[in-house]
């Protein structure tokens, strides 16, 4: 279920490190190659160097990790430009900026033929983007034929009120949901309208979604089987999560694993 690991590049020595203690690691044994994505720091072109230098070392192991992709902030669209010419086209890459009016970086990243990436959450309330946000970025990006990854407080399937660290006297507060992030785009893929989709995001309950061979519905709105492959391989690929458990235990207590 892990798509890929993901390492800053300023931590490439120490995961090296680690991962040389491996057990597997240093038998190789059916072992296949750890995926990592790597989150680029404040001098991109001595990352990108890092990151050749890292698949470069790891080629040389029979079982080691490779970086297929690169994640980095962007202050302006001018940077998506700038930044494209430096990151090699066989790394996949991600830019993450503002939500609040993001046309112009998603134009951007549109014409780069980059990907766009979105922070849904953080330690604190106002780190959450509003759903009217979250949905206009989202259309935004199905629009311009740009796919997405989300990133940052996904930890549950649905949207519901949780702490927002592990720290037992971390603030709490409501929380989106990666089940109603991935509807909502395949929806919105599909042609439903952005007020319908905010409704989407915001759902609560587990009893308003309906799953079934064929698909699955919410409300009177409907996805084929066919349509949600389609947004995964080609629109809303991935979502970062820090917990691993969380989100397959909860998928499990709702019967969907």
């Amino acid at each position: 279920m892990l798509g890929r690991f993901i390492v800053p590049v300023a931590r490439l020595d120490e995961f090296e490190a680690v991962f040389a203690e491996l057990p597997i690691a240093k038998t190789g044994d059916g072992f296949a190659s750890w995926r990592l994505s790597a989150v680029l720091g404040p001098n991109p072109v001595a990352d990108v160097a890092r990151v050749r230098e890292f698949n470069v070392g790891m080629a040389s192991l029979a079982s080691g990790a490779i970086i297929e992709s690169v994640e980095v902030k962007v202050a302006n669209p001018a940077e998506i430009a700038r930044l494209s010419e430096i990151i090699p086209n066989d790394l996949t890459a991600y830019f993450e900026f503002p939500v609040l009016g993001c046309a112009e970086f998603i134009s951007a990243i549109a014409l780069s033929g980059r990907r766009a990436k979105i922070r849904m959450g953080g330690e604190t309330a106002d780190k959450f983007p509003a759903a009217e946000s979250v949905i206009e970025f989202i259309r935004l990006c199905a629009n311009s034929g740009v796919c997405f990854k989300a990133t940052a407080g996904l930890h549950h399937p649905l949207r519901s009120a949780h702490r927002f660290t592990y720290q037992p006297d971390s603030p709490s507060g409501t929380v989106h949901g990666f089940l109603n992030t991935f509807l909502a785009a395949a929806f919105l893929r599909a042609g439903m309208e952005a007020e319908v989709a905010v409704q989407l995001l915001q759902e609560q309950s587990a009893l308003a979604f309906r799953f079934d061979v064929e698909g699955v519905g919410w409300r009177q709105n409907r996805l084929s089987r066919r349509e949600i492959a389609d947004t995964r391989a080609e629109f809303a690929v991935s979502f970062g999560s820090c917990s691993f458990t969380e989100p397959i235990d909860d998928l499990r207590s709702l019967h969907l694993l």
